[in-house]
């Protein structure tokens, strides 16, 4: 599988497509492309190299994370695939946006559950959903074992760790994610990060401040 990530909206915010060699089906993973220039990008992207998007899916529901849900749902007609927990926290984005007088439009609902032991399939290869709470309620990450890679959302980030003072974060939850759920991984799998330049599960274990204990 490939991993082609893009920064997107004034968060800064990793969006991501995953996509397979042979089928050419992709994941768009957390779209916050947000105003015609970032959506242009996406879209050129997945023209370019001949895309089939075929699943969105949002690590968690926070406004940075879904700011193009609404566009990749009128494109390519996929709609948000989450864990049931971020129900709230998608419902409280129209709100959010406009505490930060940031343009929205609204998400449409979450049409699939995604939970812990759940496999997604691009083609014959898989990614295997992680239930990662503690940034937000329901935070799920999506891992390949085979390609040693996960899409952390914002779990985990290079020498940090998420925010946990939003509703519905708690830090010895997160702590305990990404000790339970993520460093078993092999040391060289590779972190895609909500934010951020990737890592990798080694280097986080040794060097990372808020869990090299």
């Amino acid at each position: 599988m490939n991993v082609k990530s893009f920064v997107f909206n004034d968060f800064q915010e990793n969006t991501y497509v995953v996509y397979d060699d042979k089928s050419l089906e992709c994941l768009i993973i957390d779209p916050g492309c947000n105003g015609t220039a970032e959506t242009r990008m996406l879209t050129a992207f997945i023209d370019e190299h001949h895309l089939k998007p075929v699943r969105l899916i949002n690590t968690h529901c926070h406004i940075d994370h879904v700011l193009g849900n609404a566009y990749v749902s009128q494109t390519y007609g996929l709609y948000p695939e989450a864990h049931r927990g971020e129900i709230p926290v998608l419902a409280s984005c129209e709100r959010v946006a406009e505490m930060y007088g940031i343009p929205y439009m609204p998400s449409p609902h979450i049409a699939s559950y995604l939970d812990e032991g759940d496999v997604l399939t691009l083609g014959e290869e898989t990614l295997h959903i992680l239930f990662c709470p503690g940034h937000s309620p329901a935070s799920i990450c999506l891992y390949s074992a085979k390609d040693a890679f996960v899409i952390a959302g914002d779990v985990l980030f290079h020498r940090s760790i998420g925010r946990t003072d939003l509703p519905g974060g708690d830090y010895d939850t997160l702590i305990d994610s990404i000790k339970t759920k993520l460093f078993p991984m092999p040391d060289h799998t590779v972190v895609y990060s909500g934010h951020g330049i990737p890592t990798q599960i080694g280097d986080e274990k040794k060097h990372n401040p808020f869990l090299n204990d």
